[in-house]
């Protein structure tokens, strides 16, 4: 049954140089630890707070390569679901950095005074098809326009995917669906049930689903107005950022130049995945990546902030060059 098969596909596992990174060589990294960037650093542990999302392969190349020990970090990884879960630990102290945090949420918990929010890189962005509309095969939706009205999966109201989601309807002329709360892994059983009308999938969910239902595509996730847009990023606070400068600066050091590698070698992505979820080798072949940005870009976090204002998910606009920790 497509239950079974999507939660042994998709579960989680269990589990010095200076910014142009011209010390990273091939990535493989290699010990050294302390070395270079490392010394004076604040504190050499770091804890981050996770997903099991593609958008984080640059988090767990940068470990597994050796790119963090090089910083003189021993970086520590706690798994989580979903990134809100981790916002209280992140406020707390009890988690230094979150990872594959999404934005619309972040940038939401900042104006709402919630969370003094720090961005420290960008995570991934937007790239055609590493999230799709999908309907059962023999759906009567044909076009956009059906949505209109339809029950539609998201992974959390209110989010990115309902975000670009009506973003790109609304290009098109189309009406709004109504949006369902179901978390990545519940969607496909969600959709074989007739829960929902359609679900808004990212991988590796995406390639399951198409794969396991023979799902339709009725909508590429990343086409215009959204390509490229920022989706997450590695965040934390104002005050882990002012009080440990050194050790922030290390960490967005290793994470460029694992993001590099990323953006330059998808077979190392592809490499990577199985090693922080349960995502086989060759499922990873098919899976749809997001891009990977080696530097962070305010004009492009300013479309977000925009566009989300556009659609009252802020009340006032954020520049977001305001948060990028330099």
């Amino acid at each position: 049954m497509i239950a079974c098969a999507v939660a042994l596909v998709l579960a989680v596992a269990a589990c010095g140089g200076d910014s142009d990174d011209a010390d990273a060589g091939d990535g493989k990294g290699g010990g050294g630890g302390g070395g270079g960037g490392g010394k004076g650093l604040e504190r050499s542990s770091v804890t981050v707070a996770a997903l099991p999302l593609a958008d984080d392969a640059p988090l767990y190349l940068a470990r597994d390569r050796g790119l963090f020990e090089k910083e003189g970090l021993d970086v520590r990884i706690q798994p989580v679901q979903q990134s809100i879960q981790a916002l209280p630990a992140l406020s707390k102290g009890q988690v230094d950095v979150i990872a594959s945090a999404n934005y619309v949420t972040f940038l939401q918990a900042h104006e709402k005074g919630t969370l003094d929010l720090r961005i420290l890189a960008e995570g991934a962005r937007v790239a055609p098809h590493m999230m799709d509309v999908l309907v059962p095969e023999d759906s009567d939706i044909r076009s956009v326009a059906d949505l209109k009205g339809k029950k539609v999966a998201v992974n959390i109201l209110n989010n990115i995917q309902s975000l670009t989601l009506n973003a790109i309807l609304g290009q098109q002329g189309a009406g709004l669906p109504e949006y369902r709360q179901i978390a990545f892994p519940q969607m496909g059983v969600a959709l074989e049930k007739g829960q929902v009308d359609a679900v808004h999938a990212v991988e590796p969910f995406n390639s399951a689903i198409q794969k396991q239902l023979n799902a339709r595509v009725l909508v590429d996730g990343g086409s215009a107005p959204v390509e490229s847009i920022p989706i997450s990023g590695y965040v934390t606070t104002g005050d882990y950022a002012s009080k440990n400068p050194r050790t922030a600066a290390a960490f967005r050091r290793a994470i460029a130049a694992a993001a590099r590698i990323a953006a330059q070698d998808q077979d190392a992505v592809r490499e990577e995945l199985p090693e922080y979820t349960k995502v086989t080798a060759a499922q990873a072949e098919s899976i749809r990546l997001p891009a990977y940005p080696v530097t962070s870009d305010a004009a492009e976090l300013r479309r977000l902030t925009e566009l989300m204002k556009e659609q009252g998910l802020l009340e006032k606009p954020i520049d977001p060059g305001t948060l990028l920790v330099e």
